[in-house]
């Protein structure tokens, strides 16, 4: 199951993640003479380097492997560039050794950063303004894809200098929605909540009214873990919003200066509501040492009912619960409100991954050439998925989208998973699934499968099919602004978020959970203070004064 999540999450984030280029060092790329002509082909052909993470699902068919596979077999076949990497690391190690590498200035052609190391690298003057060669060579997908994500660009632009490709500026993966076991409603005979207050009644029945019929007291209201926010398992995003209350982003206040949202009044009230949940045992007593594979247990065992979760857990940890229940299903629906007003869901942009091209490459407009080609071969209508998105031989699966050079670049220029959603959906309401590509029909034929009676792709049916997920986020985006409250800031941390932000969090992770076992709610006061003075108002005064050159 965790792999299936690690999957929607690649996917979900559209995907990419290449690092590819030739080095500073003495490359071929380098010192070759030759340029790429109106084809966007070299010719001689060059060589880029690279460095790169490993994923650990990630495997390669027999005799392939990260410089030979259908990828860099393109490259060097339509656009005349070699790709070698001068290192390849598993991805927990890959920070730690880029920065040893920046440290020693041993960089390659092309290679992806985060935010800081971007900041670090754009002020020391050791990056490719990008601007022109994206001009002139950026393909049309090339220039959708990264112009779909306005502040992401603007993440990646120094004082009007495009210094890397931005990353995706996706919003679906981030927002939370609420997953109710619908088998549990009817049986109750109960109606989907329409209000907060309406939410706590089902909740109270789910505890109380012994859903499961098993005659024991043994089930709760709504999974929590012990994170509280971020996983996308059991989180309490969903009681926040209620209370229009955003801990963790940057929110606009009353005179137009930025605030964290972790620390105003409307946090407060909805630490309350968890405490009184707590007090009245809708949530589980043990949810403060349970992450989301153990509170995916109690989905599964069918404990619990409620859930505040991502677009895809329906395909983990629910997935489960109907595959061990024949009678179990989920419905899902946006967060309800406490008052009538809207509940937004929180949406933190933080953009921590560019890919960017080394000051000393002499033609940094082969990393455009590359995403370029890596967009035609996803996306175009010349796309082939089976070589270049993902493979199933026997059974196994080669997801080769890893393998390309550029990572974590660009939004996906066709739509992406609602593109996906979209197109299945039409599909099944023609009963033709002729116009879908390899990656559709797939969605495509575990829904029909599942409405046959294979119930092992009801977790497809929940994202890309009708009642799904991405209903859902089809229908909240069409008022985005009474839907989501995202973030204000979005640039590179601050010197203080660098040296504070982690203790911060613990801080504000400790507390809040101290609050819902029951410490005093004057515990969040001391909290404000503390936050305040360990670092959090010389916080706020860099975010405006990025917020006052940026909005």
């Amino acid at each position: 199951m965790a792999r299936w999540k690690q999957i929607m999450l690649v996917q979900l984030a559209a995907t990419v993640m290449l690092v590819t280029a030739c080095s500073s060092n003495g490359n071929e790329g380098n010192n070759g003479g030759s340029s790429s002509d109106e084809t966007g082909k070299f010719d001689p052909p060059i060589t880029v380097t690279a460095i790169r993470d490993q994923p650990s699902s990630m495997a390669f068919k027999e005799g392939e492997d990260f410089e030979n596979n259908n990828y860099t077999k393109a490259y060097l076949e339509e656009l005349g560039i070699k790709v070698k990497y001068n290192w390849i690391v598993p991805e927990d190690q890959f920070e730690a050794k880029l920065n040893i590498a920046i440290s020693s200035g041993d960089l390659p052609d092309i290679f992806k950063v985060n935010a800081s190391q971007l900041k670090q690298l754009v002020e020391a003057g050791l990056l490719a303004d990008l601007s022109d060669v994206y001009e002139k060579h950026g393909s049309e997908l090339t220039k959708k894809s990264i112009e779909l994500g306005q502040l992401a660009k603007a993440s990646a632009t120094f004082d009007g200098k495009l210094m890397a490709l931005p990353p995706d500026e996706d919003y679906d993966g981030k927002l939370s929605f609420l997953w109710l076991r619908t088998d549990w409603l009817s049986k109750l005979n109960l109606q989907p909540p329409k209000s907060f207050q309406e939410l706590e009644n089902v909740m109270r029945a789910f505890k109380t009214q012994d859903p499961d019929g098993n005659g024991k007291a043994d089930t709760y209201g709504i999974a929590l873990t012990k994170d509280l926010y971020g996983n996308g398992v059991g989180v309490s995003s969903g009681v926040f919003s209620a209370f229009h209350a955003y801990p963790g982003i940057w929110i606009e206040g009353a005179d137009g200066k930025l605030v964290n949202g972790s620390i105003q009044p409307e946090v407060k009230a909805a630490l309350a509501k968890l405490q009184e949940w707590y007090k009245e045992g809708l949530i589980d007593r043990e949810f403060g040492v349970k992450d989301s594979n153990k509170v995916g247990e109690d989905f599964t065992s069918g404990k619990v009912g409620v859930n505040f979760g991502a677009l895809w857990n329906s395909l983990w940890p629910l997935q489960d619960s109907v595959t061990n229940n024949a009678q179990a299903d989920w419905g899902v629906w946006p967060l309800v409100s406490n008052d009538g007003q809207p509940a937004k869901n929180s949406v933190n942009i933080e953009f921590d991954r560019f890919t960017v091209a080394n000051k000393k490459m002499k033609h940094p407009e082969a990393l455009i050439e590359l995403f370029n080609l890596d967009n035609e071969k996803l996306f175009s209508g010349t796309a082939d998925a089976t070589k270049f998105h993902s493979e199933v031989v026997g059974d196994k699966t080669y997801e080769h989208f890893f393998e390309r050079v550029v990572q974590d670049a660009g939004s996906n220029p066709v739509g992406g998973n609602f593109g996906h959603y979209k197109q299945v959906t039409a599909a099944l309401d023609a009963n033709d699934p002729a116009g879908l590509n390899p990656e559709q029909k797939g969605y495509y034929d575990k829904i029909v499968a599942f409405n046959g009676g294979d119930r092992s792709g009801w977790g497809t049916l929940r994202v890309f099919g009708h009642d799904s997920s991405y209903k859902v986020i089809e229908d909240m985006y069409k008022d985005k602004t009474q839907s989501l409250e995202i973030s204000k800031f979005y640039g590179a941390p601050t010197k203080t978020m660098v040296e504070k932000k982690a203790t911060l969090e613990k801080m504000q992770l400790e507390t809040f959970t101290k609050i819902i076992l029951g410490a005093s709610l004057d515990t969040f006061d001391k909290f404000v203070e503390d936050w305040k003075s360990l670092g959090g108002d010389q916080m706020t005064t860099e975010v405006n004064d990025w917020y006052a050159k940026n909005k």
